[in-house]
This record gives C-alpha cells, structure tokens and sequence, in this order.
C-alpha cells in the first residue's frame, strides 16, 4: 500500500497532479485544497496518498495534511459516498471549514455542493459529527455566527491564537453585530496590538 509520495512535480491541474518520482509518473487525484499549497511545477513535494484499488480500478488521491486525508477516509466511510464525492466534498471548502459544517449539522451548506442531496448531507452529519469535531474544534468554536466563525478560522490559518482572535472577533461584533467575515478579519488584523 502507497502511504505517501515524493517527487518532483511534472504536470499540476486543479483536479490532479502528476509526479515523477524516480522517472516514474505517478497520476495523482487531489482536491481543489492540497492543489492550492503544491509548489510550482519542477518543484519537489511530498504527497500523502490513498491507494484506491477495484476490480476494475486503480487510482491515487493526494492530500496536502494528515487531516485532509483523516477526513477523506472518514467520508468515504459513509455510505454513497466514494472517494471521487469525497474529493469534491474537501474541495467545497477548507477543511476546518467543512468540519465545522458537519459538526454544526448545517445540511444546506452541504447539499449545496454537487452530486450531494439533502438525503446524503444529513447521513453524512449523522455519522461523522462526532468523528470530526476534534478538527472541527481546533479553529472554530460552537455558539457563534458563521461570519464569526469563519474569521476566526481565516485568522487562525494566518498564524493568530485561536483564543486572542476570539476575544478580538467578540469585540468587533460588539461593534457591529451584522459584520461580514471579511469585516471581522480586517478589523482584528487592523486592531492587533
């Protein structure tokens, strides 16, 4: 079984990559995550894998961080869900993101991305809301609007503390209670000190 991957990249789309490790190309299938941290092409990278094997199939999917894949794996745990949806689902939104999405139960976010119905986005939240919330807690908290969710999560991935971005974004929110996300960011970065 393929754990990971390390060559140099040959050819890089936002649907897959492919790696020349060794004089060997190996296609790999990613989502639109792992696509935005690859280096520039001729570059060498590191790739974890999930060797996907079937009667009459054979492909490689890719992911950027242990997470990504921790995730990956957990969705195609769920049935209906095969490792092509399961890409898709990753590529909707950052991961903590998408697991805030789950563990908050928002079914609409969900179905709204393609080739997931309402039936298939409440069994994916069924199973997997408490299976994700060890990721989904690490950037956003439980009890606070999306907007403020999602720039606590913005800031966070910029390198600020979760617990100082979450004071900050409170503060703002005093403000202006029906700030946008990009509002609660600018504001926090604007008044840090």
């Amino acid at each position: 079984m393929i754990t990971f991957l390390e060559g140099i990249i040959d050819e890089k789309e936002p649907a897959f990559v492919v790696l020349n490790v060794g004089g060997v190309g190996y296609e790999v299938s990613i989502s639109l995550n792992t696509y935005e941290t690859l280096p520039p092409m001729g570059d060498k990278v590191r790739i974890l894998i999930f060797h996907h094997l079937r009667e009459n199939e054979e492909r490689l999917f890719g992911f950027a961080s242990r997470e990504e894949r921790e995730v990956f794996l957990k969705l195609i745990e769920v049935s209906g869900i095969g490792p092509a949806s399961a890409l898709l689902i990753l590529s909707s939104q950052p991961i903590s993101s998408l697991c805030h999405t789950i563990a908050c139960e928002d079914v609409k976010a969900l179905s709204s991305i393609k080739g997931i119905g309402k039936k298939t986005a409440e069994r994916i939240i069924v199973e997997l809301k408490d299976k994700l919330t060890h990721l989904a807690g690490k950037t956003a908290p439980a009890g606070i609007s999306k907007n403020a969710a999602d720039a606590v999560m913005a800031l966070v991935a910029l390198g600020f503390r979760q617990t100082e971005v979450q004071e900050a974004v409170q503060k703002a929110l005093q403000k202006d209670p029906d700030a946008s996300t990009d509002q609660l960011v600018r504001y926090v970065i604007q008044n840090r000190g």
